[in-house]
């Protein structure tokens, strides 16, 4: 979809397409992809087989899929303690929002949703401040890669990232689930710390502080050069 919209942002693809993605359109979809493939758990994903065991989906077709981690719950060794009434987090659900706000350890996360975003607002705009003018590192695409071969080069850049995400943590009493038409895994993703090794959360928050400020450089180097 990201060449797709900058196909049509160059006239390569007219407006008038079959997926009616006029130029307006595209750019709003780029800012939204662009910064989705910057999310570890939107690029990489687990299989596993029958007996709940991760493998290879190109070697085993009956391999389920672990939807992004969407219908797996996640415990984190450094969770508070959970209230009564209180769903534990989903492990797609926890980078997409909690490794964010994780961003800002000065605001207390158990506040109401309104009151937590009053608070974070202030903090969040410092930080879009932050990353706006101090230009990250290692952020730039080399100049052998295609437009076109943008959104490629950025996936394969997090593949490790997502590798990793999967890699810190125990998957258990994963089963097989139907969701809509089909049969996917799910279960429960539990953190592992071998010694040394810093927190989940202070990892995956540190992450995703990196990615959205390569993602926002990112972006606003991409409308440059297709606009």
């Amino acid at each position: 979809m990201i060449p797709f919209c900058i196909d049509v942002l160059q006239g390569r693809v007219p407006e008038q397409n079959d997926r009616k993605i006029t130029k307006p359109i595209a750019v709003i979809l780029l800012a939204h992809y662009v910064a989705d493939i910057h999310q570890p758990l939107h690029v990489g994903a687990a299989y596993f087989d029958e007996q709940g065991r991760t493998t290879d989906p190109d070697k085993d077709k009956s391999a389920l899929p672990d939807e992004g981690g969407n219908i797996f719950t996640l415990e984190l060794i450094d969770d508070p303690r959970r209230r009564r009434g209180i769903r534990k987090k989903k492990f797609h659900g926890f980078w997409d929002y909690d490794a964010v706000n994780a961003l800002f350890p000065q605001v207390a996360s158990r506040l109401p949703k309104k009151e937590l975003r009053a608070q974070i607002e202030p903090l969040k705009q410092q930080l879009v401040h932050d990353m706006a003018t101090n230009e990250p590192r290692n952020w730039q695409v080399p100049a052998n890669v295609s437009l076109d071969s943008y959104a490629e080069a950025w996936a394969d850049e997090i593949l490790p990232i997502s590798r990793e995400a999967h890699a810190r943590l125990e998957f258990r009493h994963v089963r097989p689930f139907l969701d809509n038409d089909r049969i996917v895994a799910t279960g429960e993703a539990i953190e592992r710390r071998p010694p040394g090794q810093t927190l989940y959360r202070t990892w995956a928050s540190g992450v995703v502080r990196d990615e959205l400020h390569k993602a926002g450089w990112r972006l606003a180097d991409l409308l440059e050069k297709i606009l």
